[in-house]
């Protein structure tokens, strides 16, 4: 079995720091990685209140109400054979919504994306016989990505259709642009005194950001493009964000807390605008190591205060290079090269290193070795379960158009087909970086060295949070994956390359140092780093100013490119020691652990006014007494260290970690120590 993907593979080699590292466990529980967003001026974005502002209007807050079963019963039971659980309950929604007369002429659900066109016909023909009052159709809730089965309620009947299809056209015609940027149904009417943008504080466990903003989508009815949101965050966490949602009202939104697991939403207001990438200015990151083990306390402390003072080296982390045995990078100097159909390979084969193969079910080998062996499409989409995206959007343009490789690449949804190449442009820049380590050292600028010009009109107004961001100022980090398109942003500082008179002047330091994203408006430091750019691009049979096909966004001339720092030092950094006794017991405080304190607080201090405290106390000593003689021995105690900082918004703070341990940061690496 090949081996998962190891840090020096994809460039990521030196340290800033000589000191020795020390043995500890990253994320061994995701309460152990808390991110929070860092806005534009500054502000930590933390969930703090549940309360729900004075909108001046009557809120409608929906409550769940179940149709008659002699009704609906079988009907619905014979549309979850079709679509399971999940689509069940939402159509069992609207049905009681349309029972109770509180469902208008548009009111209506959407359903999991499905990229198979069989099963959506199946849905389409299960209305159309069982449900008349239902009219179906098929939208992209995200723009590239698998598309949806959308069910509205038609007053009038099917017989109705179109007169009503007639009427829905003038009122879209008579929508205003912004209106039909987002979904902006059930809207009409909307107050002036209000802002158009509810925006609220998403607080999420162990959720990614798109999956987290698609079920309070479907809660509320709505698809996810109404949703404006500044960067996504990590699934394997504690995050909270901000978002805005297109014209809603707090009180519905509240109103999802206590339906929703292991997410919340709270600190509500209106805004005149919405939430669009790139815009923040970084994440503060609370994050626990278990197990550590270092041959002392001075070892730890010689390690952590160096973080402090001098930095990481800024390199792509691993997750910038996927998790599956063929790294995105080698997908994307396929692409590059314009071998479509090598592309296609290594993204359809069977993957034998996959970090995830234990964890998956046998089925999804299987259809990638059937599909090797026998080039069977629809039967092979018929094996793939709807999550693997990129393969199945593949299958289904060779479906239609066989052997085109290159049509089939672009039906991937554009975020993800332009990882590939900006994974191969992060590859150079790592290698860049660590040669920049290894010939010049960590202790000043040299000549030749690329950095921002000082004092530009350009350049950036708070030292510490800047950085032109990689290939399309899109927001990539540790937490944030990307998202397409761009954010347009304010116009890059003017970039220089030491010489002379700037080593003699000394107004640079090395956190001045910037390194290229290859692209065709970068420059390119004037030193021997500049090379080697050139020579890994050639080992890769790539050129990196010329291209040998006429595919635009699959090509390195037609990128703009971007710079980024080659050193980071982590701001507000703060450390501490901790002790413990259970793996799980926790260590750090999440948002809603401070909220239920606060609430829990309040509480007893109202007890206590009406003298109900002593009842407390009385209730909580048998408790002690069960622990007395027939306690069991505590297990002997184990060390943690809890880090605070705050990093730029293109930053891993996996590689801070990194620095810290002098170990590999791989998530098959740290499974070894938690075993």
């Amino acid at each position: 079995m090949a081996k998962p993907l190891e840090e020096s593979e994809v460039g990521i080699s030196c340290y800033v720091s000589p000191l020795p590292g020390f043995r500890g466990i990253l994320k061994h529980r995701y309460a152990d990685f808390i991110v929070n967003e860092v806005d534009c001026d500054g502000n930590v974005i933390r969930l703090t209140s549940f309360d729900v502002p004075e909108e001046g209007v009557e809120a409608v807050e929906e409550e769940e109400q179940h149709p008659d079963d002699s009704d609906y019963g079988d009907k619905i039971q014979m549309f979850r054979s079709i679509t399971g659980e999940e689509d069940a309950e939402l159509l069992r929604g609207l049905l009681a919504r349309i029972s109770s007369g509180e469902a208008h002429d548009d009111a209506f659900i959407v359903l999991s994306p499905d990229a198979d066109k069989v099963h959506r016909t199946e849905v389409h023909n299960f209305f159309k016989k069982n449900m008349r009052s239902l009219i179906t159709d098929v939208v992209e809730v995200t723009p590239g990505d698998a598309k949806c089965v959308r069910v509205r309620f038609s007053g009038g009947g099917r017989g109705d259709m179109g007169r009503s299809g007639k009427k829905r056209k003038a009122m879209d015609d008579k929508c205003s642009k912004e209106d039909k940027r987002f979904d902006s149904r059930g809207s009409k009417g909307w107050p002036e005194h209000l802002g158009k943008f509810l925006r609220f504080h998403l607080y999420k466990e162990n959720k990614d950001t798109q999956e987290a903003l698609g079920v309070i989508g479907k809660m509320l009815g709505i698809q996810q493009k109404s949703f404006g949101f500044a960067g996504t965050k990590d699934k394997r966490a504690v995050t909270t964000q901000r978002v805005t949602v297109f014209k809603q009202y707090a009180k519905k939104l509240a109103s999802l807390n206590n339906r929703l697991i292991g997410i919340k939403v709270g600190d509500f207001c209106h805004v005149q605008e919405g939430l669009v990438l790139g815009k923040l200015l970084g994440n503060r990151f609370t994050i626990v190591l278990r197990g550590v083990v270092a041959d002392s306390d001075d070892t730890i402390k010689a390690a952590a205060d160096a973080l402090g003072r001098k930095g990481f080296i800024n390199y792509f982390g691993l997750q910038r290079f996927g998790s599956g045995s063929v790294p995105t990078h080698l997908v994307g100097a396929a692409l590059l090269r314009g071998e479509w159909k090598a592309a296609v390979g290594l993204i359809l084969d069977p993957r034998d290193g996959d970090i995830l193969a234990f964890f998956l079910p046998v089925e999804i080998r299987e259809a990638r070795e059937y599909y090797k062996e026998s080039g069977d499409v629809e039967a092979t989409l018929r094996q793939l379960p709807r999550y693997l995206v990129a393969e199945r959007a593949i299958l289904q343009c060779l479906k239609k158009c066989p052997g085109n490789y290159l049509q089939a690449l672009k039906a991937i949804p554009r975020t993800l087909r332009m990882m590939y190449v900006h994974s191969y442009q992060s590859y150079l820049w790592n290698h860049a970086a660590s040669m920049r380590v290894k010939k010049y050292g960590v202790d000043e600028v040299v000549l030749g060295d690329l950095v921002y010009c000082k004092g530009s009109s350009g350049g950036p107004s708070k030292p510490g949070f800047v950085e032109v961001q990689d290939i399309d100022c899109t927001d990539v980090n540790d937490d944030d994956e990307e998202d397409d398109p761009p954010i347009p942003t304010e116009k890059a500082p003017p970039v220089k390359a030491i010489d002379d008179a700037d080593l003699a002047e000394g107004g640079y330091t090395l956190e001045d140092v910037i390194l290229p994203l290859p692209g065709s408006r970068m420059l390119y430091p004037e030193n021997d780093i500049a090379s080697l750019y050139h020579e890994l691009a050639d080992k890769d049979s790539i050129k990196l100013t010329e291209t040998v096909h006429a595919a635009k966004e699959f090509s390195i001339t037609s990128m703009k490119g971007g710079y980024r720092r080659v050193f980071q030092c982590p701001s507000d950094f703060t450390w501490e020691l901790l002790s413990y006794t259970h793996d799980d017991m926790p260590l750090v405080e999440t948002d809603v652990d401070i909220l239920s304190k606060s609430a829990a607080s309040a509480e007893k201090t109202d007890e206590s006014s009406d003298g109900s405290s002593a009842s407390c106390s009385q209730a909580a000593a048998p408790l002690e007494e069960e622990r007395g003689p027939l306690a069991v021995e505590a297990p002997p105690p184990r060390v943690a260290l809890k880090l605070g900082f705050t990093l730029p918004a293109s930053c891993y703070a996996t590689m801070a970690i990194r620095e810290l341990l002098k170990s590999s940061t791989s998530a098959a690496f740290h499974k070894t120590l938690n075993s």
